[in-house]
This record gives structure tokens, C-alpha cells and sequence, in this order.
């Protein structure tokens, strides 16, 4: 395969990547020193995983660290129909002629973007094998297609995120591209930052953000006596949005917390005991 060093963007194409540019600042309260730790990495071109529970804030903070390095940010959500051509590239017929479309990876590495990979470990593996080559010193994304080689720039960087809750022996992340990547740990923040996040997105009082922050922090401890997963900080938000639309607190805990997490009568009764206890 031809090796191929990017130039500047060809004329009509700085437009496809700037609309991947997030022109508001993204709240975000930091937790354990991730923001630092981000910035290292983008500085130094490594790859980073992001890993923790659904909801805990993981794509907000990447939202937030694209704006901070003035990046743009490519995300895509993984599944398991997600082939390596839709991340590459493919051609395509326009008119009477057969065009190259870049797929969203192949961008990214050209023009310099955070390419953000959202639950990796949903995609095939065939797949994920493509992004090896690009999470190494190699820094190279082959386009096997077009027979080329393409070098990614200096800004470019891969991000993944990864649930290690949901793992499995069908769904789990190979060795081989978990040892690629630097892996900053999210789990929901602590209970003053979670409310400072709720009163922030929702606009309700302080009190009321600690009392939903509470009503989380007794759900979660249930995660392991047959509660899946715990309650998420954006569900928490939900929850404070009806609320402060006029929802009773109880009916705004019951459908934005309780019954998104469980089918389970019984757990489902627990938890409303909690919200009836703490309201």
C-alpha cells in the first residue's frame, strides 16, 4: 500500500470537519484529576479509554476536553452491525461517476479531530481490529480500499469508551487493544459535585439536587442485591427537570429513575420507598 502524509485540507473540506466543532463549553465539574490527565495525553498523541457505568458523565467529558483543546470531536456509536468500511470509507455513485466518501475514522485522522469511539465493545471485533495500527507509535489508518496508507496529524487522537459492567465472554475488549490505550476510571461523581451537575443542568435548588443525589446513593447500594445497574447521574437530571416543570417529586422519580432501571415489581416497590422516605 501507497503511503499517504496528509496536506492541508483540500479546498470545500475544512467545512466537513468544522461542523464536528463544539462552539459552547460544556459543563463539566471535575472528579479525580481527568482533565489533566486527557491533556497529557493529547499532548503526548496517546490513545485513551474511558471506562465506567452508563450515564456517569463519560461523553460530556469528552465533549468538554474537544472544546478546552479546541478539537473538533467525531463520535460514533458502536453496535454490532458497524463495519470497517463505515468507519474507513467507502465509494460511492454520485451522477455518472464512482466518488470516495472518508468515513468518520479516516477524517479524523486526516483533519485532526478526536475520533470518539462510544461503547467499543459493542462493534465486531473484525472491526476494532482496524483501529490497532492507529493506537500505537504507528499512528496509520490503512484504507485497503484505495490501497493507501494514511499517517494521522499531530491533533488527531482516539478515544474509547467501555462499560466493564456489561462485559461478558461474547462482549468483552481483546487484550491486544486494551494494552493500547491509557484508561482514566469514571464512576458517578461524589455526592457534592453530582448535586452541583443536577442544580447546573436542571435549574433546581440545591435542595432538591441533594435529595435526588441521596435517593441515587441508596439505589446504587442495591446494584448487587439484584439491581443491574445504578441509578445514572442523567437520570438524576431527568428526574430534576420534571421537577422543576411542576412534577411531583415522587411521579418525577417514579418514571425518569425507577422504572427506567428495573422491570421488578419488588425492586421497583423498594425504590419508591426510598423516594417516598427521602421526600
Amino acid at each position: 500500500m501507497n503511503e499517504e502524509r496528509p496536506a492541508s485540507a483540500p479546498k470545500g473540506q475544512e467545512l466537513d470537519i468544522d461542523r464536528y466543532r463544539i462552539v459552547r463549553e460544556p459543563f463539566y465539574a471535575e472528579v479525580r484529576g481527568e482533565v489533566g490527565l486527557f491533556t497529557i495525553a493529547a499532548q503526548s498523541r496517546m490513545p485513551v479509554m474511558l471506562k465506567g457505568p452508563t450515564g456517569c458523565g463519560k461523553t460530556r467529558f469528552i465533549q468538554h476536553m474537544a472544546h478546552r483543546l479546541g478539537r473538533p470531536l467525531i463520535t460514533v456509536a458502536c453496535h454490532e452491525d458497524l463495519t470497517a468500511s463505515d468507519l474507513v470509507g467507502r465509494y460511492l455513485l454520485k451522477g455518472q461517476e464512482t466518488i470516495w466518501m472518508d468515513g468518520p475514522l479516516t477524517l479524523g485522522v486526516k483533519h485532526g479531530a478526536i475520533v470518539y469511539l462510544d461503547e467499543i465493545v459493542e462493534a465486531r471485533k473484525d472491526t476494532t481490529v482496524i483501529i490497532h495500527p492507529l493506537s500505537d507509535d504507528r499512528r496509520l489508518l490503512p484504507i485497503e480500499k484505495k490501497g493507501q496508507v494514511v499517517e494521522a496529524v499531530d491533533d488527531f487522537m482516539l478515544v474509547i469508551s467501555y462499560n466493564p459492567g456489561y462485559q461478558s465472554i461474547l462482549k468483552d475488549l481483546k487484550q491486544s487493544t486494551k494494552q493500547r490505550f491509557m484508561a482514566i476510571e469514571f464512576d458517578y461523581p461524589l455526592p457534592d459535585i453530582e448535586s452541583r451537575v443536577v442544580v447546573h443542568e436542571a435549574g433546581v435548588s440545591a435542595e432538591i439536587a441533594q435529595r435526588l443525589v441521596k435517593i441515587a446513593e441508596k439505589v446504587r447500594n442495591l446494584k448487587n442485591h439484584g439491581l443491574e445497574e445504578g441509578v445514572s447521574t442523567r437520570l438524576l437530571i431527568y428526574a430534576a427537570t420534571l421537577i422543576k416543570q411542576g412534577v411531583p417529586p415522587d411521579r418525577a422519580c417514579e418514571v425518569a429513575i425507577a422504572r427506567p432501571i428495573t422491570d421488578d415489581p419488588d425492586m421497583l416497590r423498594s425504590i419508591l420507598e426510598v423516594v417516598k422516605a427521602i421526600f
